[in-house]
């Protein structure tokens, strides 16, 4: 507050001024009107210029200085008051109000909402008046003019927005970025604290990008075209209040490829399904040179199959099956067969995998029995396997031993043996003393690679004394190395072959099996006197899959192509681009077997590229593919048949025996799914297996004998060898049961079994028979449900005249024997003239002895009709039921009462009726003296009456009783 207004108070009170008095309220008024003009003689006071701040969206200015105003007129009311500010100018959004009319305060305060964006800063007049002399504001005295500037305060409403809502740019491989592109973002916020974006930021996780405050995009890492063509990221913007982007923006990254010789347009994974045939592997491929001066060019493609089976897709059938399938001669032995009952040597040893492949550790051997392998080999034989080995352990290693011939006790000599010793392949064959005491041959080394590359190879040792030749994946190697021995003295020390490790009988305390090998084997054969030719070796390491090129004719006169044997590498050259991309396209893979090994074959394509009189040319990287083999449709094989069935005796004792499976079928299936046409609940059709049959080859049928082996001395399986050639199929038979093997249909399988036959010669103590046929296809893979089948004999009981038939004729009462005291004088009358029982005995005779004829005549009616079915059925047996039931009773023994007899007739009748045609053919066990007395004119035709006719027991004067079980 200025001094003056503290002068005016005693200046007032000199002048009289407000201490009452006065002649009226009319000259009191006048009288303050005057001492207010006297009193009011200065203007209000304020600032000469205010700076204010107001926040947006609110009414409170705050000033600096604060708005006050001073008037030197003070205290006097009215003149030393303050009473308004007023604002000058135009349609301005503040007001100024007094808040204290003695104190002169004042505030400053926004008549409506304040956007900073709208407007940021206001610069406005403003001046204060004082009351003047009274309350009507009559004399106010206004203040000079001060200048007012406000600044609006900016509230972070508004989030950053990108200017695009989409980013695109085309990127260079193989390069590094300090910009790609710049995002921007904006802020519509008023203040620089709020509207400027701060901060950028990639919202993508796990890209090789980056970005700078200023939206500068740029790449942490070189990209490649193969890798990934085209990325997509997210970036957000904040201001500097942190606020983020109220929507991201989306910046694609296309990546162009630097023009780099290679092939292009070819898939890595190629899926082939069984049975397709020839499948392309590059329908589109084409090489890009990036206008480089190629002068020729030459591609391999190799198919890498040595970790499936034994080294490719192979057929899995037996090696006698697969020996019969290249036309190989016959008598080969297979020394690592499927474990059996027959060749159970190989139960120990460990199996690989469903292709007969054994793995020995090298802790393994298998003796080979006694007979199976000739004692003394000829000068010609052959060996063949398939063999997978790596490096021997240890710095000297010892002899793995493949094959061993040795004595059995005793000593420990060898006289033939095949092994690997420090991957030298070596075979040894001793001959024993027969002309002259002279060196010879004994000792053949091979030294290759690939005996110990882990690799499968097919090996064949033709011998043809003394020249033996190393066939390798159908190559011929001659050994590098021959040592010569002098023969083996004659002994007569038994001899023990073994596979997997030698077996020492002599010099050890116990004998024990020695040398072990460690590796793979499979198909270890020998065949004595016999050597192989080169065509059979091709066709045993053939495989069933390989390379091919589709249209040989399209290829053109300047491209030259070349496989190797086994078509797993082709290399193909020319020197124009465009034929040896047309080339490279018809290039396909092929497997023939009809159930491949599913799994990955991998593929490389390599090139080799000239350029024209450049010493640099360009550089073709390979391509690594792979081709996924998918899993076969499994086949169902299954047997079917009659399962049980009766026959006399009789035929068990004939030549040609009983034929056990006269209708057995055999029947392979698989599951196909189809889509009903059901679609109104789902909308989708569902799905639905149908079995669809499918023809394909078995490789053999073992029949086994249950319940016990065949006795020799009086039963046998018979098949005539005639049936097996004829079909090209082998059999062996043995008392466990038989076994026919050898690649072939179904249906060849089913002719032959139709002819398998059982003979026994002695049948009558023999109740039933049972046996059961499994069949195979790929040597196991795919099996058939077992068939059992059961077969009976109907046998005859004989019984004596006193004998009675339990449960079968039921004695009637009239015939017991009853004694009654007779006078001697009635006897005599009964010998004279005969009683009326008598007669009536007399009349029944004559009766029964009519009934047996009949019965005599039906039963030779009945032989004569089986007789023309079998023979027109060509041995289709009848399938007999047990529940039909013949008797043949002496009728002299037993006596038929009346109407006991009708009701054992009529039983009968009935028991026939429910079982069908019941056959009474025991006509082969009655003599021809009995043919001929109760049918004389049967013979002549009438065969169907024993078909129409009801079986009833029959009646003959031998007493036998036929029963049919």
């Amino acid at each position: 507050m200025l001094p003056g207004r503290l002068c005016l108070v005693p200046l007032l009170l000199a002048l009289g001024v407000g201490s009452g008095g006065g002649s009226g309220d009319g000259g009191d008024s006048r009288r303050r009107r005057l001492l207010a003009a006297k009193v009011n003689k200065h203007k209000p006071w304020i600032e000469t210029s205010y700076h204010g701040v107001i926040t947006e969206n609110n009414d409170t200015v705050i000033l600096d200085p604060p708005l006050v105003a001073l008037d030197k007129d003070a205290p006097v009311p009215f003149a030393g008051e303050i009473c308004a500010f007023k604002i000058h100018g135009q349609e301005l959004p503040f007001e100024a109000v007094v808040l204290n009319k003695t104190s002169g305060e004042g505030r400053l305060r926004a008549k409506s909402p304040i956007d900073c964006e709208l407007q940021k800063e206001y610069t406005f007049i403003i001046q204060a008046y004082d009351c003047g002399v009274g309350p009507r504001e009559a004399a106010w005295k206004k203040s000079h003019k001060a200048v007012v500037h406000i600044q609006v305060k900016d509230v972070n409403e508004f989030a950053p927005t990108f200017k695009e809502p989409a980013y695109k740019v085309i990127v260079t491989e193989g390069k590094i970025y300090d910009s790609i592109l710049q995002v921007e973002a904006i802020d519509e916020d008023c203040s620089p604290q709020y509207s400027q974006i701060c901060n950028y930021e990639i919202v993508t996780t796990d890209v090789p990008f980056a970005i700078d405050r200023n939206g500068n995009i740029r790449n942490t890492e070189k990209l490649s075209f193969d890798k990934q063509r085209q990325y997509e990221i997210l970036v957000t913007a904040y201001d500097c209040g942190q606020k983020p982007a109220a929507q991201d923006t989306l910046v694609q990254v296309d990546v162009k490829p630097v023009c780099k010789p290679g092939w292009q347009d070819w898939t890595k994974r190629i899926e082939y399904q069984p049975g397709s045939g020839s499948m392309p592997l590059f329908p589109s491929i084409h090489l890009e040179t990036c206008d480089g001066a190629v002068s020729s060019l030459q591609v391999t493609a190799e198919l890498q199959t040595n970790y499936i089976g034994k080294g490719c897709d192979r057929e899995t059938y037996s090696e006698k099956s697969l020996q019969k399938l290249c036309g190989a001669s016959s008598g080969i032995i297979d020394l690592l067969p499927s474990p059996s009952a027959a060749t159970n040597w190989t139960a120990g040893l460990l199996v690989d995998s469903s292709e007969m492949i054994f793995k020995f550790d090298g802790r393994q051997g298998a003796k080979i029995p006694d007979g199976i392998v000739p004692k003394n080999l000829t000068d010609q034989f052959t060996i063949t396997m398939w063999m997978k080995h790596g490096p021997s352990p240890g710095v000297r290693a010892e002899k793995e031993t493949i094959l061993c011939n040795s004595d059995k006790t005793e000593m420990n000599r060898h006289h033939y043996a095949l092994y690997v010793h420090n991957c030298r392949l070596v075979f040894l064959l001793r001959k024993d003393f027969d002309q002259a005491d002279t060196f010879r041959p004994a000792e053949f080394h091979w030294k290759l690679d690939q005996i110990c590359d882990k690799e499968w190879h097919y090996y064949v040792i033709n011998v043809e004394f003394p020249v033996v030749t190393l066939y390798m994946d159908g190559a011929t190697y001659e050994p590098y190395l021959v040592t010569n021995d002098w023969p083996i003295h004659p002994s007569h020390i038994a001899m023990q072959l073994t596979v997997g490790a030698c077996w020492q009988g002599g010099e050890v305390a116990k004998p024990r099996f020695a040398q072990f090998f460690h590796g793979s084997l499979a198909s270890l054969t020998i065949r004595p006197g016999k050597m192989e030719s080169q065509k059979v070796i091709s066709c045993l390491q053939a495989c069933k899959e390989g390379l091919d090129i589709n249209s040989l004719e399209s290829l053109g006169q300047g491209i030259k192509y070349h496989f190797n044997p086994s078509q797993s590498v082709l290399v193909m050259e020319g020197d124009d681009i465009g034929n040896i991309n047309r080339a490279l396209q018809k290039v396909s893979y092929i497997n023939s077997r009809q159930f491949p090994t599913a799994g990955v074959r991998r593929l490389r394509l390599s090139s080799k590229v000239q350029c024209f009189g450049e010493d640099v040319c360009i550089s073709i990287p390979d391509v690594d593919a792979y081709i996924m083999v998918l899993q076969a449709i499994e086949p169902q094989i299954t047997l079917q048949g009659t399962e049980r069935f009766w026959r006399p005796a009789a035929q068990f004792e004939s030549a040609r025996g009983v034929t056990l499976f006269p209708d057995i079928k055999i029947v392979s299936t698989f599951a196909k799914t189809e889509a009903s046409g059901d679609t109104r609940t789902t909308g989708t059709a569902p799905k639905s297996a149908v079995l669809e049959e499918m023809l394909h080859n078995l490789d053999f049928c073992d029949i086994l004998v249950l319940g016990g082996d065949l006795d020799p001395r009086q039963e046998c399986l018979e098949l005539n060898h005639s049936e097996l050639h004829q079909r090209h199929l082998d059999a062996t038979n043995s008392t466990a049961g038989y076994s026919i093997y050898g690649v072939g249909s179904m249906s060849r399988y089913e002719q032959v079994l139709h002819h398998l036959r059982y003979r026994n010669w002695h049948p009558t103590s023999l109740e039933t028979r049972r046996f059961r046929i499994k069949c195979s296809e790929l040597n196991g893979r795919y099996t058939s449900n077992e068939f059992n089948l059961e077969v009976s004999v109907l046998h005859e009981v004989r019984v004596s005249d006193k004998e009675h038939v339990n449960h079968l004729i039921v004695q009637p009462p009239f015939l017991q024997s009853v004694h009654h005291p007779e006078s001697r004088s009635s006897i005599q009358r009964s010998s004279v003239v005969p009683s009326i029982a008598t007669v009536v005995i007399i009349i029944s005779v004559c009766m029964l002895v009519f009934v047996v004829a009949m019965g005599v005549y039906r039963v030779r009616i009945a032989h004569q009709h089986f007789l023309q079915e079998t023979e027109a059925a060509k041995e289709a047996e009848m399938d007999w039921d047990d529940s039909a039931l013949t008797i043949t009773v002496n009728p002299m023994e037993k006596h038929e009462g009346p109407g006991h007899g009708e009701e054992e007739t009529e039983g009968e009748e009935e028991e026939e009726a429910e079982e069908g045609m019941s056959s009474s053919s025991s006509g082969s066990d009655d003599s021809e003296e009995e043919e001929e007395e109760g049918m004389g004119r049967g013979r002549h035709g009438q065969s169907g009456t024993s078909s129409q006719s009801p079986g009833k027991s029959t009646w003959n004067t031998a007493g036998v009783i036929n029963v049919w079980k």
